[in-house]
């Protein structure tokens, strides 16, 4: 084994595709398998007893969740006791909706089964040093919904999230852009609701999710 080595478990509640990934992710010299389970009670037991660095979890397990329940719950479960666990959630589903859940919940390294194995090696890779990565298949699907929907955000939506993520409040946005309160207000609002989102929080983990603001550009004058 390399001296740099990510430890890994694979939990799927299907034998046969959770050992099929595995097998996959060991072809990689800087990956070590050291687990794989079938129920999110053998995954509970496997990490108290088990080092892992990167959790691969199946995001639908209903014939196996038991008391952990499994989706979103069982996420939320393990981010509240392993917090230093990383997590790619792999799945067949083709529902944005969800995927923006799962980063609300923290979970940015996102892969399709209809994708092939090297995406699944990158997220574990960037899941490892707590990066973002969504395969072809979910970033097409988040793409897509996003026009659809309309749910881009202007230059200005995106600078007054940015400016909200760094701590500033509405008032101090509105004097730094010199944009009065209620204009502030009704874009970051506007940024909210094409996001989906509700709570300041979840607007605050959202623009987490996203990484570094490379993109920041001087205040529009319009």
């Amino acid at each position: 084994m390399d001296e740099f080595s990510v430890r890994v478990i694979v939990a799927d509640d299907h034998p046969v595709t959770g050992h099929g990934i595995a097998h996959g992710l060991s072809r990689m010299p800087t990956i070590d398998v050291v687990a794989v389970v079938s129920d999110a009670k053998a995954l509970v037991d496997q990490l108290d007893t088990t080092p892992c660095d990167v959790l691969v979890l199946d995001y639908v397990m209903p014939a196996a969740a038991g008391q952990y329940g499994d989706g979103q719950a069982l996420i939320a479960f393990l981010r509240r006791r392993y917090p230093q666990l990383r997590i790619v959630t792999v799945t067949m589903l083709s529902s944005p909706p969800v995927f923006r859940a799962l980063q609300l919940l923290g979970v940015h390294c996102i892969a399709s089964k209809s994708d092939s194995i090297s995406h699944m090696v990158a997220a574990v890779h960037a899941a490892y040093a707590n990066g973002s990565y969504l395969s072809p298949a979910i970033a097409s699907l988040v793409t897509q919904a996003d026009i659809g929907s309309g749910s881009a955000l202007s230059k200005r939506e995106s600078e007054i999230v940015r400016l909200f993520r760094e701590g500033y409040k509405v008032t101090e946005i509105a004097e730094k852009l010199h944009r009065s309160k209620k204009t502030i207000s009704a874009q970051k609002l506007a940024a909210m609701r094409k996001l989906g989102i509700t709570r300041d929080a979840d607007l605050i983990k959202y623009a987490d999710s996203l990484g570094p603001f490379v993109n920041a550009e001087p205040p529009a004058t319009n």
